[in-house]
């Protein structure tokens, strides 16, 4: 960089400075404005939610994605075909929508795919997922397209902040895999795992709660590593959120089957903070199918997994992440899963077929399945998924339960039990973010609401 770029360079960022404060120290002034979009897992919401308040902090105005933005910030997920083509769907609509503004696209699908997304109409900033979160260092910078991708091993921790809508928080406690699960690019496009201490935990909790909100969900790639890499247990930081006054419902997020120890499922059973709802990842029963994904058990210690939580929770919902399609399922496996999830207290599934990442072993499996045999297993098996969940929410018709109530559309609120079951409520008072003790009945689960 010459000496004169260096000037101008400096007189820029000086510029935007001034601006920025000027903004912040006269609300008249006409706001910046920004659009987020989140693809993916909770993890992605949590990390989104820090984001927008560094937003917020710096004087922009949060607008619906899709409307008119000077800058667009796209959190991207690639655990699927499917997520990777919404990706540049959205992509394609920010473009249109704005312009003249900045686009970013950033998290994991920039971090494996940055050389294809270079080549879409109007992306300024590809940032991976470490970088995503200096995205305010690099919107100051004038070079036509920056793309920044680093395979540092940092922790960023992230929460839901009030810049969201949401009225669960997510919470951050944990990044990256050491896993290496024959199918899943996440250790790729994350890093190795790493925690966030207790201490810090704890911390970022009581700040999430200072803000309003009354539930946590822990979240990470893989909680159930806590403990290797922080040192302390996922126990331990439980005890100290059960602790946290003004913090009423804890959730887990997704916790592998071989990390859930029942010493940290009867403690959660005997605190009235802990929601009975959790999401174990399945992805096949079929044992062969499981020791070529290199997943870390089998049908019958995962059916354990289920069995003791629901001896300390028995009404607990039960959701599971399923993968069909894989290569070498044969119609007798696909027949055995359905058989499994049908008999088991699996109250929810999310379904995806199986999809080639690059640098994964499985995209060297012999025996790969056609889209279309997998795209039908896919609609049987959601289908299955919706008729348990029915019958999981109408069996808990007539039991006391408390509900957070979160949205609303006119005087029909919107809310979620302690399983995790949606339930709604006709009201003209204002609901949002507060919690209720009902005894459900059908109208809740909206048999009888217009």
């Amino acid at each position: 960089m010459s000496f004169m770029e260096h000037c101008f360079k400096t007189a820029y960022s000086i510029m935007d400075t001034i601006k920025e404060h000027q903004i912040r120290s006269n609300p008249q002034l006409e706001p910046r404005k920004v659009a987020l979009h989140t693809v993916g897992c909770r993890l992605n919401f949590s990390e989104t939610g820090t984001i927008a308040d560094g937003f917020t902090d710096r004087g922009y105005e949060i607008v619906n994605f899709g409307e008119e933005a000077d800058v667009t910030f796209i959190n991207t997920c690639t655990v699927t075909d499917g997520a990777d083509s919404t990706c540049r769907n959205l992509i394609r609509k920010a473009h249109r929508s704005s312009p003249d503004g900045k686009i970013v696209v950033a998290g994991c699908y920039a971090q494996m795919e940055a050389d294809k997304i270079k080549q879409m109409e109007g992306v300024d900033l590809i940032l991976g997922t470490q970088e995503k979160y200096k995205v305010f260092d690099y919107l100051k910078e004038e070079d036509e397209q920056i793309v920044a991708i680093d395979q540092r091993n940092e922790f960023w921790g992230a929460a839901t902040t009030l810049s969201d809508t949401h009225t669960r928080a997510f919470l951050k406690i944990q990044d990256g895999c050491n896993y290496v699960c024959s199918f899943c690019i996440i250790p790729f496009a994350r890093g190795r795992s790493r925690a966030l201490p207790i201490k810090d935990a704890v911390q970022k909790a009581e700040e999430v709660v200072s803000n309003g909100f009354k539930e946590i969900i822990l979240t990470g790639v893989n909680i159930g590593e806590y403990e290797a890499n922080t040192g302390e247990k996922l126990l331990d930081l439980v005890k100290y959120l059960n602790d946290i006054p003004g913090l009423e419902r804890i959730r887990l997020g997704s916790v592998e089957p071989n990390t859930l120890y029942e010493e940290l499922v009867a403690f959660m059973a005997d605190s009235p903070k802990f929601m009975d709802h959790f999401h174990i990842p399945l992805q096949t029963p079929v044992d062969k199918l499981l020791k070529s994904m290199r997943r870390k058990y089998d049908q019958q210690f995962y059916k354990e997994k289920i069995s003791m939580v629901k001896s300390y929770f028995p009404s607990a919902g039960i959701g599971a992440d399923m993968i069909v399609g894989y290569p070498g399922e044969t119609e007798k496996d696909f027949l055995e899963t359905i058989d499994f999830v049908t008999e088991q207290p699996i109250t929810h599934f999310h379904v995806f077929p199986y999809s080639k990442r690059q640098n994964t072993t499985a995209t060297k499996l012999d025996g790969h399945i056609q889209h279309h045999i997998k795209k039908k297993r896919v609609q049987i098996l959601n289908e299955l998924g919706a008729k348990k969940l029915q019958a999981f929410s109408e069996s808990l018709i007539g039991m006391e339960t408390e509900v957070l109530w979160e949205t609303n559309d006119g005087d029909i609120w919107t809310g979620y039990t302690s399983q995790f079951t949606r339930v709604y409520c006709n009201s003209k008072q204002n609901l949002k973010n507060s919690i209720e003790t009902i005894t459900l009945n059908s109208s809740h689960l909206g048999n009888r609401l217009q």
